[in-house]
Formats: C-alpha cells, sequence, structure tokens
C-alpha cells in the first residue's frame, strides 16, 4: 500500500501513569519532544485538561514554553485552548509572548469548550436533547467509508452529564456571574487582535505588544458540524477534528468545515488536521498488549471521575467490567489504531483517505514511557518509509 506521506504531528496530554507522579510526566514530555523532533514530526500540541488525576497538561502556553527551550525546530502549540474561561486579550498577549520568544514556531489551536454556556450546550447534548444548530447526529449504528474506517455509533455520554466534577470544573475556572463570550464573537476579536485590526467603540486601538503582528499559525478544533467548523470556515483558519476524541462525527465535522470555508489573509484553501489514537509496537500481539490500559482510562473519563492515572495491562485486566461499561468506551476502544508500524500506518492511510485530511496528529500514551517514546518511533520510520502516490495534494500544499 502506498501513502500520500502528509505530516505527522503529535498531540501530548501529558498522561501520568499510575505509581508516577506530575513531575515525571513533565520530564517525560520534554524527552519525547525531542525524540519527536529527531524522528521528524512537524508539530507538538498541548491538550488543556483540568481536574484529571491522570493528566498533567493544565496549561499548554506553559508546557510550550518548558519544551522550546529544549527543542530546535518542531512547531509547539496548543491542541486546544479550551476558549469558555479565557478572553481574546489573555490568549493573544499569552500566546504572543511565546511567538517573541520563538518566532515561527507557535501554534494557536482554540477549542470551543469550557465555560458555562458551552457546558449547558453540551450537557443538553449529552442527554439526548438536540445539540448545537448545524450539528447533525451521529450514525446510530456503524459503518465503514469507502476507505475501510470505522464510523462508529454516537456513544451515550449521560454519565458526564450528570457529573458534579465537570460543573465543579467550569465554577472553578470561570469567575462568579462572568458569561462566556459568543465563539464567533472570541475568534473574530483574536484574529483582529492579532492582525492589528481590532478597534474598540471608541475607535481605540489596543494594539497589544507582544500580540499584535505576532506570527502564531491559528487552528480551530472541532467535534461535530457545529460552530467550531462554521466559524473556522468562515474566517479561512485551519481546522482540526478529532477522530479520538468522536470518531462519530468525524466525517460531518471536516465536511462541514469545507462547505463554510472563505479564503482569507491567512488561508486561500481549506486545511485539514485529523488527530488519531494510536499505539504501535514491533509487533501486533505486543501492541494489544500495551494498549491493554486504554479501555479503563476512557471509561474514567466517560464516568465524569476525570482521565484516572493510565494503568498498567496487569491493573487494567483486574477490572470487572460490566456490559454498560464496554459499551460506553465502544467507540473509542474501535477507533484507536493499534498493531505494528504496518498495521497502524495503513489504518492512519485509511483515515486519511476518508478525510482528505493534509496533516495527522498522532496522540499515543501507554503506562510505560519508554513504550510511548518507542511508538512513535516506530510509526515514523514507516510513515515516511513509504513509497509517496502523487496526487492533488501536492499541489495544494505548494500553494500555501
Amino acid at each position: 500500500m502506498t501513502s500520500t506521506r502528509v505530516p505527522l504531528g503529535v498531540l501530548d496530554l501529558v498522561p501520568i501513569s499510575s505509581g508516577s507522579t506530575a513531575s515525571a510526566a513533565l520530564h517525560n514530555t520534554i524527552e519525547l519532544a525531542q525524540m519527536t523532533e529527531a524522528a521528524g514530526y512537524g508539530r507538538y500540541w498541548f491538550a488543556e485538561h483540568h481536574l484529571n488525576p491522570g493528566v498533567a497538561g493544565s496549561s499548554p502556553a506553559v508546557l510550550i514554553a518548558l519544551v522550546a527551550g529544549s527543542t530546535e525546530r518542531i512547531r509547539l502549540g496548543s491542541g486546544g485552548v479550551q476558549s469558555g474561561h479565557r478572553t481574546a486579550l489573555s490568549v493573544v498577549e499569552e500566546f504572543g509572548l511565546l511567538d517573541a520568544l520563538y518566532p515561527g514556531r507557535i501554534d494557536l489551536g482554540i477549542g470551543r469548550s469550557g465555560g458555562r454556556n458551552y457546558l449547558r450546550e453540551y450537557l443538553a447534548s449529552a442527554r439526548g436533547a438536540p445539540g448545537p444548530a448545524g450539528s447533525p447526529r451521529a450514525p446510530k449504528q456503524p459503518s465503514r467509508t469507502d476507505s475501510g474506517l470505522i464510523i462508529p455509533a454516537r456513544p451515550s455520554l449521560r454519565g458526564l452529564a450528570n457529573s458534579p466534577r465537570v460543573f465543579l470544573t467550569s465554577d472553578l475556572l470561570q469567575q462568579r456571574g462572568a458569561e462566556t463570550p459568543s465563539y464567533g464573537e472570541l475568534l473574530d476579536d483574536i484574529v483582529n487582535l492579532l492582525r492589528g485590526e481590532y478597534r474598540s467603540a471608541q475607535g481605540i486601538d489596543p494594539h497589544p505588544v507582544p500580540g499584535t503582528g505576532a506570527g502564531v499559525e491559528l487552528w480551530v478544533l472541532g467535534s461535530s458540524a457545529g460552530e467550531s467548523a462554521q466559524v473556522a470556515g468562515r474566517l479561512g483558519l485551519r481546522f482540526a477534528g478529532n477522530y479520538h476524541v468522536s470518531p462519530s462525527t468525524i466525517l460531518e465535522a471536516v465536511d462541514a468545515y469545507r462547505t463554510a470555508f472563505r479564503p482569507s489573509a491567512h488561508l486561500v484553501r481549506p486545511y485539514v488536521a485529523v488527530s488519531a489514537d494510536v499505539v504501535v509496537a514491533t509487533d501486533d500481539e505486543t501492541a494489544q498488549e500495551l494498549a491493554t490500559g486504554y479501555a479503563l482510562w476512557v471509561r474514567s473519563i466517560r464516568k465524569g471521575e476525570g482521565a484516572m492515572p493510565f494503568p498498567s495491562p496487569e491493573e487494567a485486566r483486574a477490572h470487572h467490567w460490566t456490559d454498560e461499561e464496554r459499551e460506553l468506551v465502544r467507540d473509542r476502544v474501535d477507533t484507536q489504531f493499534v498493531g505494528s508500524p504496518q498495521t497502524v500506518a495503513t489504518k492512519l492511510e485509511r483515515l486519511r483517505q476518508a478525510t482528505d485530511a493534509d496533516e495527522l496528529v498522532v496522540t499515543t500514551t501507554t503506562h510505560r514511557h519508554e513504550d510511548r517514546v518507542r511508538s512513535y518511533i516506530l510509526l515514523a520510520s514507516e510513515w515516511w518509509g513509504r513509497s509517496v502516490t502523487p496526487d492533488t495534494r501536492q499541489e495544494r500544499h505548494a500553494d500555501r
């Protein structure tokens, strides 16, 4: 099988393994960034998560600053900043500072998560009420694309919807009485502040420094055909779709973005990155063993408990599963790409074909750090060692 050899990036949650510490996880992240840079990965992104016992990635900007000094070329970014408890100025100044120190290497990815308005909409959708306008329902039955990619049925997220921990996170992140800004308005303000085109009602140009004129690359992260995809298209920004988080809605998300896309000063054509959760080992059997803890880890998230410290295979096997729990995590387990380098690269190619992705972003979590590093290196060697099939993608990249 051949590959168009689109770029690969890394999404790092800074996972904490059972028996380990946040300090160890941070040191592991620095080493992993260095190793993946050497292996040819083009981007290294950090997700923002809060009140998760097994995830140390609470501040992408801080993590970017920590890793930037230990790497040389790889682009560093947020995948992404939770917009619900932020203001446009705080985001622009924060990433402007990073760009001032590391020009040409900083990506600003923004997600429509966090904040009370988003929480109300998300929970209503999780309970079965209609989701935000423009977001079609995901398939009720699993299906496959022409390329063979699995599109699972939409899972029930009632555990999250009824979790006091989710509400507590929102309350602690946002000041009392504060209202989450409209996502579209927030992105408009961020774009205009970066360009130096923002004007107050009195005609004042705030011109934040650092910030205005910063060379950060803007991305919008989205999981459905709703507001994120629409705003990214309207503003002509890059779009990152989350197959690893919401595999049931990935096709509708990227299609909605492309339909809404309008050329801008940032981009003349739609540009899409798609994420995937993978574990690679020398053979399929070994990879399956390394991925044993994944289902239990996803269960802790879907139950609203917060991501648990990533369990060892032995700890995971000790859990007694109910049928309800297995169904709760089925979509994520079925769409995790696990196996030898050849097996996983073939599945990634299916994802690329189904979504027409310009880049793929890989996230890998294993109990042992050395297995995680090896997974990324094995994948890189296989991915870029494959032959290239010429297609119009090469021309599209040349236009950017």
